[in-house]
């Protein structure tokens, strides 16, 4: 046996012991493409436990001929694992599964040239999570070049299409803030509780979702001690979470979205506020909650009187959900939690490949919190 202490961002660890097993070639050959980000970190975080995988290519621009010790010290059982330019020709015969970290935009003719060269893809960018590419073009101001193949993505929330993603070669990796909106939201909408008319989703995220980058109002001075709401009526998850609710009431349904920035590393606290189309009460709805997911390995519903926290879904691939009934005012209030960087990406994209390749759902994905 040998102990491994991974950490998230900053500081916070577990140790975790694992049998070191003889790596074989029936193991999953998997790449990594822009896996010097925090999603890409996360992702080789997870994937050092997963029994059936091995990393074989990893590629980084600003990172290319480091060690990933040299960048992730913390990570240190990828001892000869180095990062490499992006050359997707000499990538292709790496890896049969590509993980693609990219900025939105990039991810759309990288997804198209190994899916079509028969490799299986998850792409953690926003470029094939919209149905509509009029609605892409609208919200991310970009032509989708690739439409043919944004045909054949399938959404990656293992808790709506977990069927498809079974058979699914591309998956387009949900964003954070849709993925804690939309488990938080699903089973009152799919049991026809509320009126949609008047969707609220009011959203709280750590500073590791803007990425891995230099940028003056991410940094330490500008965030610690402060609070701030961002993207007011502009946020380009609004029409994703527009999206999946839309799908799941059989008509469209509109959403009033604000996101705001906390100042931590990671986590994210969503709050919905949905009225009831009849009168109701906490124990009634916390029941259809229960009964939705009581077969959801990463969903835990809390009992009555009990909300969500992100400290206690940190590192993990858990989403937890608190609802309650203001029945003065006949609102259903909903609170969910996740790490923005496990559920909310690179946990939900190892999920979704335990599915396409058929191991088991929980492969690999801590269900223990890094707690302080």
């Amino acid at each position: 046996m040998q102990a491994f202490f991974l950490p998230g961002i900053f500081g916070y660890g577990e140790v975790i012991y694992m049998q070191m097993k003889k790596r074989d070639a029936k193991k999953l050959a998997v790449g990594i493409c822009g896996a010097s980000g925090y999603t890409g970190m996360e992702l080789l975080r997870l994937l050092a436990l997963h029994s059936h995988v091995d990393v074989t290519a990893i590629t980084s621009e600003k990172s290319a001929g480091k060690k990933v010790q040299a960048v992730f010290p913390f990570l240190s059982s990828y001892t000869g694992l180095t990062f490499e330019p992006m050359d997707r020709e000499k990538l292709l015969g790496k890896a049969d599964l590509f993980f693609l970290a990219l900025p939105h935009g990039a991810s759309q003719e990288a997804v198209h040239y190994f899916f079509s060269r028969g490799k299986k893809v998850i792409d953690l960018s926003a470029d094939y999570r919209i149905r509509d590419p009029k609605t892409y073009a609208a919200w991310y101001g970009l032509l989708h070049a690739r439409q043919s193949t944004l045909k054949k993505a399938v959404y990656g929330l293992p808790e709506l299409y977990r069927k498809k993603i079974e058979k699914a070669a591309l998956i387009a990796n949900p964003g954070c803030y849709p993925t804690s909106a939309v488990l938080g939201i699903m089973p009152a909408v799919r049991n026809r509780l509320v009126d949609l008319s008047t969707v609220i989703v009011d959203s709280k995220s750590g500073t590791s979702g803007a990425g891995r980058k230099a940028d003056l109002g991410i940094s330490f001075c500008e965030v610690n001690e402060g609070f701030k709401a961002y993207g007011l009526v502009t946020h380009r998850h609004t029409p994703e979470i527009e999206q999946e609710i839309s799908n799941l009431a059989g008509k469209k349904a509109v959403v009033n979205f604000t996101p705001h920035l906390l100042p931590v590393d990671r986590g994210i606290l969503t709050t919905v506020y949905l009225k009831l189309r009849k009168r109701s009460d906490t124990k009634a709805v916390l029941a259809l909650y229960n009964k939705a997911y009581a077969k959801e390995p990463f969903v835990r519903v809390l009992t009555e009187g009990s909300l969500p926290n992100i400290k206690h879904v940190r590192g993990t691939n858990m989403c937890e959900i608190g609802v309650m009934v203001n029945e003065r005012t006949n609102t259903l209030i909903i609170v969910s939690a996740i790490d923005n960087l496990v559920k909310g990406a690179s946990g939900q994209a190892i999920q979704n490949m335990n599915l396409m390749m058929g191991f088991d759902e929980t492969e690999g994905l801590c269900q223990l919190a890094l707690y302080p």
